[in-house]
């Protein structure tokens, strides 16, 4: 079983780095605008603001859950800069080695609701447009040279994605160098998120990406990434051209996740756990949840299973906000709604707002209201007047005003 390094309050060992942050989180985030109607790009009169970035989600996410992360990248000076240290450092990510950089400009994309774009033949028309203004932005300059290799290394887990290999020569010399087995290194997490329209060469991008996949101990990739990337169908093919990391799970959408981690004795144990029904606000940023929910299963040495419920929970917080990033649950709930038994899992329904503590009933898994975890298993909870999840943390502040054209 993939185990990070234990972070202790011991020495750490000559030459071993001590670690002091679970997670690192490096790659460009940017400020995104979301339509106030639906409609195409063309025809949407207003926007809100938010934040956008597989890694800051990542970050965000598991900082919101109680663990410490930190957000390594590079902003421009300009306000969007400011904007988007103070929403990923309200949600309590050390930002401390955020680099700003007065010459280039921090990114910004326009979407709407809908899924992106993997570039599989006969993908239907219906999938959401993003139109990205990220190129020369400050976090394509990044380079191996720029980054403090101890911010990187004094963390339990390291996480990358695919993304940041796409922005620029720089940027893929530095996931080059990140998953380059050394001594001592972090155990390093990796989404290959590939999106075929920001590779410059559209026929480069799959080989690097399986080559930087190749040198990490987790790997995440969904089914439909590894056939639009790889031409590979089905976890077993994917599997097969992946052997070298101890963890692969591969993500099925709406379907569930199957994760293959390795036993001692070299052969992989298969888990695979069925998804959610949720009722789906917007689809973006589901799967940075879903990593940050198995992640934080792996920093707390908890079953295969209960790390891919946990995975599933964070996705379908998301899932029920128009942003990037929802609300998590709080750990007491996620962690008594992935030890529920496999029938009471599988008549979970969650609706927009379920994650506040307080907003959870049971409805005997025939539908209710909006806000609701329709759990089966247990009574209704009396009222109280107790503050839900989300008044007793500090959200991020993620998604605040309004542009009109």
């Amino acid at each position: 079983m993939t185990r990070p390094p234990n972070s202790g309050t011991a020495p750490a060992p000559a030459g071993v780095p001590a670690r002091d942050a679970e997670v690192v989180c490096l790659g460009e985030s940017m400020v995104t605008f979301l339509p106030r109607a639906p409609g195409r790009l063309a025809e949407v009169p207003a926007f809100d603001r938010a934040i956008g970035g597989a890694e800051s989600n990542v970050a965000c996410t598991l900082a919101r859950t109680g663990h410490t992360a930190r957000w390594v990248s590079r902003v421009g000076t300009d306000g969007f800069g400011d904007h988007l240290l103070a929403a990923v450092a309200g949600c309590g990510v050390d930002t401390s080695h955020v680099q700003r950089d007065p010459l280039r400009p921090t990114g910004i994309y326009f979407r709407t609701a809908g899924e992106r774009a993997t570039g599989l033949d006969g993908e239907t028309a219906d999938r959401g447009e993003v139109l990205y203004y990220r190129a020369g932005s400050a976090a394509s300059a990044m380079t191996p040279g720029l980054l403090d290799p101890a911010a990187l290394h004094r963390a339990r887990i390291l996480h990358l994605t695919g993304i940041t290999a796409a922005l620029s020569d720089g940027c893929l010399g530095v996931l080059r160098t990140l998953t380059r087995r050394t001594p001592h290194r972090p155990l390093v997490s990796f989404d290959v998120n590939y999106r075929a329209g920001l590779w410059r060469d559209p026929a480069q991008g799959p080989g690097l990406l399986l080559g930087l996949a190749r040198g990490c101990d987790l790997v995440f990739v969904g089914e439909d990434e590894a056939a639009a990337a790889w031409d590979l169908h089905g976890p077993g093919a994917v599997r097969a051209a992946l052997p070298e990391p101890a963890t692969l799970v591969v993500k099925h959408g709406a379907a569930g996740a199957t994760a293959f981690d390795r036993q001692a004795d070299g052969t992989d144990a298969v888990t695979f756990v069925p998804g959610l029904r949720v009722e789906v606000v917007a689809p973006v940023g589901a799967g940075d949840a879903f990593a940050a929910g198995f992640l934080s299963g792996t920093l707390r040495a908890l079953p295969v299973v209960t790390r891919l419920r946990l995975g599933h929970l964070m996705a379908a917080a998301s899932l029920t906000v128009p942003g990037d990033l929802g609300t998590p649950p709080g750990r007491a709930l996620a962690d008594r709604l992935a030890a529920l038994a496999p029938a009471d899992w599988a008549a979970l329904r969650l609706a927009p707002g379920w994650t506040a503590d307080g907003g959870h009933r049971t409805s005997g898994g025939t539908g209710g209201g909006k806000g609701t975890v329709h759990d089966p298993r247990t009574p209704n909870p009396p009222a109280t007047g107790r503050p839900s999840t989300a008044q007793r943390h500090a959200p991020c502040r993620c998604r605040d005003s309004e542009v009109r054209t």
